[in-house]
C-alpha cells in the first residue's frame, strides 16, 4: 500500500488483500449482539427485521470493502466508507445511541482504503461522534465506548505504518536481488569477454604463425612448439571461463605482463614491459592486469603497430603504440573498455584511450591515491 491508501496491482489480485479481507472478518462475531439486543428487548417486529437487514448488509459490505476496496479506485473506496459509515448510523437511529459504537467497522474500513491521516481524521470524527451522540440521548457521554473506537484507530493507524514499512523492505530486498543478478550477469559478461578477447587472439597468433612456419620452413620442431603453445593456451583458456563463470578467477599482474610478451612477439611486434610490479599495490594488481590484457588485445587486432610499451606506476599504467591510431575501434563503443572503466570505477580509477600526438594509441588508468 502506498502513501495514497493503494495497493500495488501485483498485491491487489494477490494473497495480501485476501488474508486483510478474512482476518477483520472474524470481529464480525461482536454484530449479532446488536440482534440479540433487537429480540430480547421490546422492539416491533419492523424493528427486528430492520436491523437483521442492516446487519447483514454491514457485514457484506465491510468484507467486501476489504477484499476489493484496496484494488478499486480511490473514488470507489470512498463510496465503500461513506456506506459503511451509514449502517452503524441506521442501528442507532432504530435502536439506541450506543449503537454508534459499531462505526468500528467503518474506522477500520477507513483507515485501510484511505489515506493514512484521513483515516485517522475519520477514527477521532466517529469517536467524537459516539461521545457526542450518548450524551444528547442519555445527557452523559459514553467513554468507555468512545475509548475503544479511540483505541482501535490508533492500532490500527500504527499496525498500517509497520505494513508500510514491511512492503518497503519487501520492495527493496526485490530490488536487491534484481540488482545482484544484474551485477552477476554484468560480471560474467565482462570477464568472458576479457578472457576470450585476449586468449582467441593470442591462440589465432599463434595458429597462424605455425602454419607460416609449415608452409614456408623446413623448421618443424618449431612449428610443433607454436602447436603445442596453442594447446596449452586453448587449455588455460577453458580454465578461466570455467573459474569466471563459477566466480572464482583471479587476475594475476606478472602473468598478463609474461602473456602480452608473448602475444606480442608471436604478432611480430616489438615489446618495451616493465621487469617487475612491486612498485603496484595489491589491491590494484587485478585491474591493471585487466587493463593490460585489453590494451594489448587491442594493439594487436586494430593498430597496426610494430612498437609496444608499456609502463607502470604505483597508481597508473600505460600502454602506448606507434600504429595508425586505430585501437579506438574497440575503445569508443565497444565493450572491452567500458568494462575496463567500471573495473577501474570500483578502485576509484579512471581511463582515458586516445590517439597520441605523435601517431599511435595510448590507453591510460589512473586511480586516486
Amino acid at each position: 500500500m502506498n502513501a495514497l491508501g493503494e495497493w500495488p496491482e501485483s498485491q491487489g489480485r494477490g494473497r495480501r488483500p485476501l488474508m486483510m479481507a478474512l482476518f477483520p472478518s472474524v470481529f464480525l462475531f461482536f454484530l449479532t449482539q446488536v440482534v440479540v439486543d433487537a429480540f430480547s428487548e421490546t422492539h416491533s417486529m419492523w424493528v427486528r427485521v430492520s436491523v437483521i437487514v442492516t446487519v447483514t448488509l454491514y457485514a457484506v459490505t465491510y468484507v467486501v470493502a476489504l477484499w476489493r476496496g484496496p484494488c478499486s479506485s480511490r473514488r470507489v473506496r470512498v463510496i465503500y466508507v461513506l456506506v459503511c459509515t451509514v449502517y452503524p448510523i441506521v442501528l442507532a437511529l432504530i435502536m439506541d445511541a450506543d449503537e454508534l459504537t459499531y462505526l468500528t467497522y467503518a474506522v477500520v474500513v477507513s483507515l485501510i482504503l484511505l489515506p493514512a491521516l484521513v483515516g485517522l481524521a475519520y477514527g477521532i470524527a466517529s469517536t467524537a461522534a459516539v461521545l457526542i451522540a450518548t450524551a444528547v440521548q442519555h445527557g452523559l457521554p459514553d467513554f468507555q465506548s468512545g475509548a475503544i473506537l479511540m483505541v482501535l484507530t490508533v492500532a490500527i493507524f500504527a499496525s498500517r505504518g509497520f505494513a508500510r514499512k514491511t512492503d518497503e523492505l519487501e520492495l527493496a530486498r526485490d530490488e536487491i536481488r534484481t540488482l545482484a543478478v544484474a551485477e552477476e550477469r554484468a560480471r560474467v559478461a565482462r570477464d568472458l569477454h576479457d578472457v576470450l578477447g585476449h586468449s582467441l587472439t593470442t591462440i589465432t597468433l599463434k595458429a597462424g604463425l605455425a602454419r607460416r612456419i609449415l608452409e614456408s620452413s623446413p623448421d618443424v620442431d618449431r612449428a610443433i612448439a607454436e602447436v603445442h603453445d596453442v594447446e596449452r593456451l586453448s587449455r588455460l583458456a577453458l580454465t578461466e571461463i570455467r573459474a569466471t563463470v563459477s566466480g572464482y578467477r583471479k587476475m594475476s599482474l606478472p602473468a598478463e605482463i609474461a602473456n602480452a610478451r608473448a602475444a606480442l612477439l608471436a604478432a611480430g611486434i616489438d615489446a618495451d614491459l616493465p621487469q617487475a610490479v612491486d612498485d603496484v599495490p595489491g589491491e590494484l594488481q587485478e585491474p591493471f592486469g585487466y587493463v593490460l590484457r585489453e590494451a594489448v588485445t587491442n594493439v594487436i587486432r586494430h593498430s597496426g603497430a610494430s612498437r609496444c610499451e608499456i609502463r607502470l606506476g604505483d597508481s597508473w599504467i600505460e600502454v602506448a603504440d606507434n600504429g595508425a591510431g586505430l585501437s579506438a575501434v574497440d575503445s569508443r563503443d565497444g565493450n572491452g573498455l567500458a568494462g575496463l572503466r567500471e573495473r577501474l570505477a570500483k578502485v576509484d580509477g579512471s581511463l582515458t584511450a586516445e590517439p597520441r600526438g605523435e601517431g599511435g594509441f595510448l590507453v591510460r588508468a589512473d586511480v586516486a591515491t
